[in-house]
């Protein structure tokens, strides 16, 4: 067993801790917490200077534990000099620091491409009307700029065989369902609107989770629910520019979103694919079971004539929009899966509440969405009960 013991800070001479043999653990298990200093005349410093106190901040690894390897110290001690605020930092701890950064750096990425996506989306719904297209250009544009980072060796080439293809394929229906869904509501209906609606996916986890699967979670995972269907319903009810169309999307979206983690979670298990690769194939088997239902639903020739119009309104910068939309779309959903790499289910989901928030001020600021002040009474409830929610399930 591994403890620690904090000790109030006292003074010694010295910068190494060395264990006595006759000072061991006795046959009663009591154990000398601080082994005594021997002259040390030719073993340089670690760092600390022995002209100066040396505080004790903790003793670690002591109590019948067994030396694993004759390099391996049985007795660990931090220390710090007088003039120092803390401990000593380690290799260990600059690791950890590191990482921290890295994952800072990913939901700051994150965060930002979401943003500027959901911007270039909805100028281009606005001019150019047409929710399957623009779903199918975003996913064709992740496919064509993953297939050119394999082809140039940028990333690595995912090792996958038809039994991963299999199990890919519901978490593409159901990905693809949830895609096109969330890009008709938004054509609909403001962008804030929709990541309020969006915001109520965790109470279709639960729902769908507990009495399709037969999952249990605890009572505090119930109560988190009730601010989150409030407060959707009471952004829902007193959204000025309502529209059921767009208002079912999003709803739609997050069922479809549902279900997408849960064959995810159940056919992936066991996968040796990364994050940013399971998405690029999840991109591109979605981009085959959208294509024709795009061609069916809308066609050539409505797009032709939209395009056209978009065209003779906006100008050629619509061309630009399109693009910026497609690619910034794959890009932060590949960020997004690049970071389950490096963090907890629940950290993700922290940080998905926490984008939802700047996505729905950032675009309240730029489209000038007018907002009762009821509405984002609603919104900030909702989100509210979101974090709860992620802390509950936890």
């Amino acid at each position: 067993m591994i403890s620690t013991v904090k000790q109030s800070a006292f003074t010694i001479n010295g910068c190494d801790f060395t264990r006595s043999k006759s000072q061991s653990l006795t046959s009663s298990g009591r154990f000398s917490l601080l082994p005594p200093l021997p002259a040390m005349k030719s073993r340089r410093s670690s760092g600390v200077s022995v002209s100066k106190p040396v505080y004790v901040s903790s003793v670690e690894s002591f109590g019948g534990l067994k030396r694993s390897n004759e390099n391996s110290a049985l007795v660990k001690c931090k220390a710090y000099e007088a003039d120092r605020a803390e401990p000593i930092e380690g290799p260990e701890s600059k690791t950890e620091l590191a990482r921290r950064m890295k994952i800072g750096v990913y939901f700051a990425t994150w965060w930002f491409l979401n943003v500027i996506f959901n911007i270039y989306n909805k100028k281009v719904l606005n001019a150019f009307p047409f929710p399957w297209l623009t779903s199918t250009l975003s996913l064709a544009a992740g496919s064509l700029i993953m297939l050119i980072s394999w082809a140039l060796r940028i990333a690595e080439t995912p090792k996958t065989d038809l039994e991963f293809w299999k199990t890919l394929f519901p978490v593409a229906v159901a990905h693809t369902i949830g895609h096109v869904a969330a890009t008709v509501s938004m054509s609909k209906v403001a962008v804030s609107f929709t990541h309020i609606i969006k915001s109520g996916e965790p109470a279709f986890s639960v729902l769908v989770s507990r009495f399709l699967l037969g999952e249990t979670f605890p009572t505090a995972v119930y109560l988190s629910l009730i601010p989150i269907i409030g407060g959707c319903g009471l952004s829902a009810l007193t959204e000025l520019n309502f529209n059921w169309i767009g208002f079912s999307g999003a709803m739609i979206s997050n069922v479809a979103f549902v279900f997408r983690n849960i064959f995810s979670k159940k056919g992936m298990k066991g996968k040796s694919v990364s994050g940013m690769n399971y998405y690029a194939c999840l991109s591109m088997l979605s981009l085959l079971i959208l294509t024709p239902f795009a061609i069916a639903v809308e066609g050539p020739q409505m797009w032709a004539l939209g395009f056209e119009k978009a065209v003779s309104q906006i100008g050629p910068q619509i061309v630009w929009w399109m693009a910026a939309q497609s690619v910034f779309y794959h890009l932060y959903n590949q960020v997004s899966y690049m970071s389950l790499d490096e963090i907890s289910p629940l950290t993700f989901s922290i940080g998905n509440t926490m984008k939802r928030i700047s996505v729905i001020v950032s675009s309240i600021i730029i489209f000038r969405t007018p907002v009762q002040p009821v509405n984002a009474l609603g919104a900030a409830i909702a989100i509210l009960g979101t974090f709860l929610y992620s802390q509950a399930k936890q």
